[in-house]
């Protein structure tokens, strides 16, 4: 091999930057060589950019048994890391922020025979972690609220020298320098975000061990605030993405053990006031919730074009000439591929999901912001709601696709009831002032009628509990999942109901489903008998229609809609029968089937003896009634029909988060898997 004609050392046949030897002369297992490295070394170490892909392969290939063989060493890079952190020079601290992350999701990664203690003796040792993790929590802390504060020694040679060593480390030239308050602001900024990312490897990957404690015991919801405010005040466009992260952090940290003991983050969140953060943070759901949703759009086109003369001159061969030119055309994928790239979906971002559905469930001007929300300044951009209801539509018709999936489906449905529960944010929604254009899924059939103008916020959610009704039927049947979708749609409609909010909304639909349902228990109902907490979804089903039948003029808008219920009532009345009878709901007194059978037994009588078939337009006697002719009858019995619902149809239960301990402690897990997938990718 040729040696250099500087070094005189022989050549590498591959080129290897030189922070990947020091990597290799760090790991190295050689009882020859002393593993204390000098300090020479260490300075070199956080001055040299981080190859994050070689340390991550490098760390990956030590079984866990060499890992702990070799603890003198990664002991020694965690603790130089953070002396790095808390006394930087030039970029080390940035550098060691991007080895600290590396490090502790590979090192955290791991399978251990007992997970915390042997990831103390990776770290600093058992004698020494308190010491070592406590500083280490500490400069995160301070990295996370300020950047590199004015209490930190900096780089001698000012930060426009910091500039150019990271220009150069990444082999550019030195350009002409910023202005110095613009250049410390980007750094600070860029600071805080790789300290967030240090601080979400940490979390999710200790979130199963005892070291996450020290950032309970920290608290660093003030820092995290404080970052979420530094990253909203840039005046970079996308602001709102550098936001996701830390939300997601303070997710992490307020759902750690939550339900054995009084986490503090959860207080926090609780006597949260700042206005402008909470705007800031709703923004951030918003945008994420549009990314997350586009991912299925990109798979699946599913909004029919509009007509536009580009369009038209496509399809003529004209599309040369057509304003703006012709776009590139999405891929087609055949439907298993299809379904196998629906099935990864939502992408990890999706995390930022429980740290919304934990600010709404303990802050009111968080959710009341999340309701009434604008829009931001970008073109064509959805309100934050919209788009979180956009999501939860594509979430819904392709939640039997995965179990994580699911998950996140029940977060979101339960964020809507607690926003409707509120009468407060109820009523806003229900209102003409919540109008806001809402792109609900169509990618399965069957399909709800295509809104495109603006709509009452109400009845975008009702369509996205319909879909989710329509497209999950199945005999292994999420009960819980169809309890909250038919549960809010009790809720929206009781509280009409009480106001007395009269909606122009597809209701046929609504009530379609709703039969269609009855159905499929009915039909399967060996199968389903055995569920979990299947009694509750009866009751509510069959108590939302005894509340349509009793007080739709009360909340349909027109008598043509109030007869069409009644229509549909009395064409199921069979089934109703049999449906009363297979889950013995005459027994319960928690629901109302009896009104739902009287009103089918009343109209059979008027129609004669096989009512069902009458409305059915088939012949009874040789004769044959038309759908009109039964709308008559129908308006006529409503002279003699005595409905005798039982009391308390528009009540429920409120809430309790105890109530879904158990679903939470999951959500958790999966928040946590998804947010190291997102730190190591």
């Amino acid at each position: 091999m040729e040696p250099s004609p500087l070094t005189h050392q022989p050549r590498p046949e591959v080129f290897q930057p030189k922070i990947v030897q020091l990597y290799e002369a760090l790991f190295k297992d050689d009882e020859d060589v002393s593993p204390e490295k000098p300090e020479g070394f260490w300075k070199e170490f956080f001055l040299l950019r981080p190859d994050r892909a070689s340390l991550k392969r490098m760390l990956d290939e030590i079984p866990v048994g060499d890992l702990l063989h070799l603890s003198g060493q990664t002991r020694q890079l965690f603790t130089r890391a953070v002396h790095a952190l808390r006394h930087p020079y030039g970029v080390g601290d940035l550098h060691a922020l991007d080895t600290l992350s590396t490090f502790m999701t590979c090192v955290l990664g791991k399978r251990y025979t007992n997970p915390s203690s042997d990831i103390i003796e990776v770290l600093a040792g058992l004698d020494q972690i308190d010491s070592v993790f406590g500083d280490f929590v500490a400069a995160l802390e301070g990295l996370i609220r300020n950047g590199r504060g004015p209490g930190l020694e900096c780089c001698p040679h000012g930060v426009g020298h910091v500039q150019d060593q990271r220009q150069q480390a990444d082999g550019q030239p030195p350009q002409q320098r910023q202005p110095r308050e613009k250049l410390n602001c980007t750094y600070t900024a860029d600071l805080q975000r790789r300290a967030v990312e240090a601080a979400l490897a940490v979390a999710s990957g200790a979130y199963q061990t005892s070291l996450l404690t020290y950032f309970i015991q920290r608290d660093l919801f003030p820092a995290i605030i404080s970052c979420i405010q530094s990253q909203a005040s840039l005046e970079t466009s996308g602001y709102e993405t550098r936001i996701t992260r830390p939300f997601m952090l303070l997710g992490l940290l307020a759902n750690y053990n939550k339900f054995e003991f009084q986490n503090p983050y959860q207080m926090r969140l609780n006597d949260f006031v700042n206005e402008r953060a909470i705007k800031d943070i709703v923004k951030s759901v918003g945008k994420t919730c549009r990314k997350l949703r586009d991912q299925y759009i990109d798979v699946q086109e599913d909004l029919p074009e509009g007509w536009t003369l580009a369009n038209t001159l496509n399809k003529i061969g004209l599309g040369a000439i057509a304003p703006g030119g012709k776009p590139p055309p999405k891929p087609v994928y055949d439907a298993d591929t299809a379904k196998k790239m629906f099935a990864e979906l939502p992408g990890e971002e999706a995390a930022v999901l429980l740290s919304t559905y934990d600010f709404t469930h303990a802050n009111k001007l968080f959710s009341l912001e999340l309701v009434t929300g604008a829009p931001t300044t970008e073109k064509g951009e959805d309100s934050p709601f919209a788009g979180f209801i956009s999501l939860t539509s594509y979430l819904l018709q392709h939640a039997h696709l995965s179990q994580r999936t699911t998950l996140y489906c029940h977060l979101n449905l339960m964020v809507f009831r607690l926003l409707i529960e509120d009468p407060v944010l109820c009523k806003r929604m229900c209102s003409d002032e919540s109008k806001v254009p809402v792109r609900l899924c169509r990618q399965r059939s069957p399909f709800l009628p295509l809104v495109r103008s603006e709509r009452v916020i109400a009845t975008a959610v009702m369509d996205t509990m319909i879909d989710a009704i329509n497209h999950n039927l199945r005999r292994r049947l999420d009960v819980g999942l169809y309890t909250l979708c038919v549960g809010i749609l009790l809720r929206i409609i009781s509280y009409m109901s009480r106001s007395r909010t009269r909606l122009q909304y597809h209701w046929a639909d609504l009530f379609r489903s709703l039969l269609s349902l009855i159905r499929f228990l009915t039909t399967y109902a060996s199968d389903l008998k055995g569920l979990s907490h299947i009694n509750t979804l009866l009751d509510h089903v069959v108590n939302l229609l005894a509340l349509g039948l009793s007080a739709g003029e009360t909340f349909l808008p027109t008598p043509a809609a109030y007869d069409d219920l009644f229509y549909k009532v009395v064409e199921t009345g069979e089934v109703l029968v049999k449906f009363r009878d297979t889950y013995g709901l005459a027994n319960r007194a928690s629901n109302s089937i009896d009104t739902l059978v009287s009103v089918s037994v009343h109209y059979k009588e008027m129609l004669g003896t096989d009512g069902s078939k009458a409305v059915k337009g088939k012949r009874t006697g040789g004769g044959q009634l038309t759908s009109l002719q039964v709308a008559e009858v129908i308006k006529q019995g409503y002279e003699t029909l005595s409905i005798q619902a039982k009391e308390g149809l528009d009540s429920w239960e409120k809430y309790r988060e105890a109530d879904e301990r158990t679903l939470l402690k999951k959500m958790g897990r999966q928040a946590v898997g998804d947010v190291g997938a997102l730190i190591s990718s």
